[in-house]
């Protein structure tokens, strides 16, 4: 543990989850293969799509409602819509087969398994203060077991924007009854979720899950309050 900036007493703790409570890198290569699978035998024509052309697509979105950005499920749900189209015309059978893809890589992307040690301290710090996740993924909290321990899930959407934005940040303090700066969040992204958090006027603890934590191989803009080595580390501040 390593601390930057003066740590006040807390209240509340907010989570990050992608890659800072497990490492989402490899459960969304493995979803995107499933995915992948799946349309190759079912639509030959969308599976012929270059992955230039997804990311095309997903651009063209994007660029068309900037809001979608913010919303992963909502971008994939219209990307696979739009990109399905090579096979489909009718739009009844355009949606359902859009759902039917997604479906299958949202179960494949929340289908994971996380460490014991991470249930362990979760399941310890929720018995001594609230927790709320903020995040802008979209893993299915009740499938991987971590609504167990959260007050409430926050997802980025298309009305709610991501981090870095404030909004989240604000929502859960506002669900807490707390003073942002009573609040500790925790997260792997120094942009996202250390200026994220910053910013809204939390104080910020990092963790990554998924790489080495080294500083100055970071695109850092400000500290975090503390650098974490380990996550039962947060069991010093209830």
């Amino acid at each position: 543990m390593r601390f930057y900036r003066p740590l006040a007493p807390v209240k509340a703790m907010t989570f990050d989850l992608d890659d800072t409570l497990y490492n989402n890198d490899p459960i969304i290569k493995r979803a995107e293969a499933t995915l992948k699978h799946y349309i190759a035998a079912e639509y030959p024509q969308t599976a012929k799509l270059s992955p230039q052309e997804w990311t095309d697509i997903k651009r063209g979105l994007i660029k068309a409602q900037p809001a979608l950005a913010s919303d992963m499920g909502q971008l994939r749900m219209h990307t696979l819509r739009q990109a399905l189209e090579q096979d489909i015309q009718d739009p009844e059978a355009l949606e359902a087969a859009a759902k039917a893809c997604f479906d299958c890589f949202y179960d494949a992307r929340s289908d994971f398994t996380l460490d014991d040690s991470v249930h362990s301290v979760l399941a310890q710090l929720a018995e001594k203060m609230p927790l709320i996740a903020i995040t802008n993924g979209n893993v299915d909290p009740h499938k991987t077991g971590l609504s167990a321990y959260f007050n409430v899930v926050l997802h980025a959407s298309v009305t709610r924007p991501a981090k870095p934005s404030a909004h989240m940040f604000d929502e859960a303090a506002a669900m807490l009854s707390l003073a942002p700066g009573q609040i500790l969040h925790v997260g792997d992204n120094l942009e996202k979720d250390v200026m994220g958090a910053v910013k809204a006027g939390y104080q910020a603890a990092w963790l990554a899950a998924n790489r080495d934590m080294l500083l100055n191989r970071e695109a850092a803009t400000l500290l975090p309050h503390v650098e974490l080595s380990s996550l039962d580390e947060l069991l010093a501040f209830t």
